[in-house]
This record gives structure tokens, C-alpha cells and sequence, in this order.
């Protein structure tokens, strides 16, 4: 029985040695599982070791690429990597001197009398005092959430899966934005629930769409980001979300608001404050805090309160006691306020590096926004150009990875930038420009 490290030795061997050369692309995981005789779950492992070692890169809808350095090519897709390699991909914002600010405040909790209340469990409504602080963290834009309706999870895609199951039965059909968060569309895979792709505007999702949806064949319900939509950058006008409202309001219609970005636009109320009685809103403490300490929240109507905590037990999401009673220091000592403002004027220094290296693009953003939304020139392609960024040790996101149905994909990116240095992420913006005013060689072509 062959073991996942020799499989992956030999692949790293056929790389060094030219066999596999950068911009192969490597088979799908079942026919590479054929090819050498092992275990669908072994050749899993092997592609996840390659691409821990660096010489492999995995783009989204279009498979695992070798992407170690090549020597004297000229090809914009087949020039020598970067030493490392620069995520444009994931999107986890860190503010300045924020693990001492976060030290600061985990004090009083790391004493003997304090930390052992700290690690007994607890259920998803937390405690009084916490549900409390979290209706602080929440609030904005004028509105507050009642703590009680405060129902807690280990993270957010935890309170998202909980709320969709909810909501939504096996078979059932989900309305979501035509670009939409790619976790939703895991969620609906697992569940066993139709997207139903709604169109957008320059405003965010339009109304009328989820009425034609409704009247073509019912909704169960519909999932939205009305604050710094992923990947658009999109916040919906005031008019654009009392419409939403009113609409979801006459169909009887639940909402699963999306809203962990709307932190860094803060002045904006949510949706939730308009149709509170139709909106489970989602919220975590990842981006606003840090990724290592996940907490999720959903603030639910009364009449869901019972089924989103169910699904949260049967789950197993029930949050970490330690996590709550951090999220609640840290909101009495003002360090969540502190860490957001720092937030948000590191999203605003990272956006003017993005308009400085992109200027002439068709790119779209939000002066608050950790990532923004690139309309690649012609004739890029989305994953033509992917490719060509990872060969230069940069990885961003095709569209494919946020469109829904069986329309065709747009020529765009998403870029993050959240993940890497100020200096860095403009030394990668400029590569990516260069790249986007050179002709493309489509060797990666179906």
C-alpha cells in the first residue's frame, strides 16, 4: 500500500527533474488516484502535500497547476515564480499592533479564578452578560439587535449552515445574488438545495428579481449581502434595501443577511432593521477580530430562534465559552471599537494601493472594503489569467468561483487585500498589471 508522502515524493522528483513542467496541469484527483493505484482519500492528501510544499498551486473550477519556477521563458504565463508566494485569495485584515491590543484585554481572563469558568461549555444562547456585549458588536447604523434574539456559534459559516438549514428543506430553492459568497453554494451542495441566481445591478440585488423567481417556482427563502457584498464591494442604497424589505415583507419570504464585512461601513444599518421579523442576520468575529479566534452569531426572529438553535445543536456548533468570554472583555474594554476603526483606515490605505497599480482597469471597490472586483481587459480570460498570476507566485480568485447557475463565468478576478504587507501587495498589484497589459498565450486552455 503506497502512502500519501512517497506518492507525493515521486510527483515532487517528476517536478524537479522537468517531466512535470510550470503550468502543467495535474489530473483530477480520481483519475490521478487510477493512474497510481491508491485511494481516492490518499490522493487527496497528495495534492494537499504538494501544494504545502509550494510546487503546486489549486485554481478555483480549473484543478492544480505545477507552479514551480521555470528557466528562460519569456511567456507571460511561463515566467520563474516569485520566491513564495503572495495570497491574493484569502481575506483575513490585520490591524497594526493588534495581537497586543488583543493581549491587553485577554489579561484579567488568563488568571486561575477567571479561565476556569473560561473552558466549561456553554450553549448557543451564551450567557446574559455576553449576549449583551455581542448586541454591542452588532449594533450599527442606529439599530441594535435585542440580545435575547443573540443565538452563538464556533464560527460564522457555522451560524450561515444553521440558518439555511433552517430555512430551507432537502430539495428546497435558495435565492442568492448572480455573484454570491462561494461558501453558500458548498452549503447548498451539502444540503441538497437549489441556487436560484438572482440579478444585480450597480445597486446590489434587485427586487424585482426575487419576485420573478417567486412567481416562476417558490423560494424557501433568499441569501444577501447588502454591505460590502463579496465579491462586488456592493452596498446596497437605503432605497435599494427598504424595497428589498417591502418585498420579502408582501412574499412572506425569509432573508439570510450576510453580514460579516458590513463592520468596515458601520454608519450603513443593516437589512435585519428594516424586515426584522423575515431576517436571520449572520455575523462573526474573524475579520473584525482575527481569524484564530472564530465566533459566530445569529440574530434570528423570534419564531426561527427554536429551529437555528436546534440546527446549531445537531451540528455540534455550539461556541467555545473562552471565545464568548473573550468577545466580551474585549467589547467592555473598547478594544472591538479600537480594532475596527483600525480596520478601517488600514482597508482605505490598501485601497489606494489597489487604485495606484490599477489605475486605467476596469476595477471595482469601496474606499472600506478589503477586496475588490477586476474586469480583466481583452482577451484575458479569467482562468488564463489566474494561471499566469500563479506562475508568478500570486493566487486571486476567477469569477467562476462566485457565479451561480449555468451562466457563462465574466472575464473578472477577485482580488484580496487584506493578507500581505502594504509593500508587498503593491509589488504583486504591479506584476498583476503587467500581466493584464500583456497578450496572453493560452496554455491552459481546455
Amino acid at each position: 500500500m503506497k502512502d500519501y508522502q512517497s506518492v507525493a515524493d515521486t510527483v515532487a522528483e517528476e517536478i524537479r527533474s522537468g517531466v512535470l513542467r510550470p503550468g502543467d496541469r495535474l489530473p483530477p484527483q480520481r483519475a490521478f488516484a487510477r493512474q497510481h493505484g491508491i485511494a481516492d482519500s490518499t490522493a487527496t492528501r497528495v495534492y494537499r502535500e504538494l501544494a504545502r510544499r509550494g510546487l503546486t498551486v489549486g485554481e478555483v473550477g480549473r484543478g492544480t497547476f505545477v507552479r514551480t519556477a521555470a528557466v528562460g521563458s519569456a511567456s507571460a504565463l511561463t515566467e520563474p515564480a516569485a520566491v513564495g508566494r503572495i495570497d491574493l485569495e484569502l481575506n483575513y485584515p490585520a490591524a497594526p499592533g493588534q495581537s497586543a491590543l488583543l493581549a491587553e484585554g485577554l489579561g484579567e481572563l488568563l488568571r486561575p479564578e477567571a479561565l476556569g469558568p473560561a473552558l466549561r461549555p456553554v450553549g448557543t444562547a451564551g450567557l446574559p452578560a455576553v449576549q449583551e456585549s455581542a448586541a454591542g458588536i452588532l449594533a450599527r447604523g442606529g439599530w441594535r439587535p435585542d440580545p435575547a434574539r443573540i443565538l452563538f456559534a464556533g464560527n460564522g459559516r457555522q451560524a450561515l449552515f444553521a440558518a439555511v438549514t433552517a430555512l430551507v428543506p432537502p430539495g428546497g430553492r435558495l435565492g442568492v445574488e448572480e455573484l454570491t459568497y462561494p461558501v453558500i453554494k458548498a452549503v447548498a451542495a451539502r444540503l441538497g438545495i437549489t441556487l436560484v441566481p438572482l440579478a444585480m445591478d450597480g445597486d446590489g440585488l434587485v427586487p424585482q428579481a426575487v419576485v420573478e423567481a417567486h412567481a416562476a417556482a417558490p423560494l424557501h427563502a433568499v441569501y444577501v449581502q447588502p454591505r460590502l457584498h463579496n465579491p462586488l464591494s456592493l452596498s446596497m442604497p437605503e432605497q435599494r434595501v427598504a424595497e428589498l424589505a417591502e418585498v420579502l415583507t408582501r412574499l412572506a419570504l425569509p432573508a439570510v443577511e450576510d453580514a460579516i464585512w458590513a463592520f468596515l461601513r458601520d454608519e450603513l444599518p443593516p437589512l435585519a432593521a428594516c424586515a426584522p421579523e423575515r431576517t436571520v442576520l449572520i455575523d462573526s468575529l474573524s475579520k473584525r477580530i482575527a481569524p484564530g479566534l472564530t465566533l459566530g452569531f445569529a440574530v434570528a426572529p423570534p419564531a426561527l430562534t427554536g429551529e437555528i438553535a436546534a440546527a446549531l445543536r445537531s451540528g455540534g456548533w455550539a461556541p467555545m465559552r473562552f471565545a464568548l468570554e473573550a468577545a466580551h472583555r474585549w467589547q467592555q474594554d473598547g478594544t472591538v471599537r479600537k480594532l475596527v476603526a483600525a480596520k478601517r483606515r488600514e482597508a482605505a490605505l490598501r485601497q489606494e494601493i489597489a487604485a495606484r497599480h490599477l489605475t486605467g482597469f476596469a476595477v471595482r471597490g469601496d474606499a472600506l472594503s478589503y477586496h475588490c472586483w477586476w474586469q480583466l481587459p481583452r482577451p484575458w480570460r479569467a482562468d488564463t489569467f489566474v494561471a499566469a498570476a500563479a506562475r508568478h507566485g500570486i493566487g486571486v480568485v476567477p469569477a467562476a468561483a462566485f457565479t451561480v447557475g449555468a451562466g457563462h463565468a465574466p472575464a473578472a478576478v477577485r482580488v484580496g487585500l487584506a493578507t500581505p504587507p502594504p509593500d508587498v501587495l503593491a509589488q504583486a498589484l504591479a506584476t498583476l498589471a503587467d500581466l493584464a497589459r500583456s497578450a496572453p498565450e493560452d496554455l491552459v486552455a481546455d
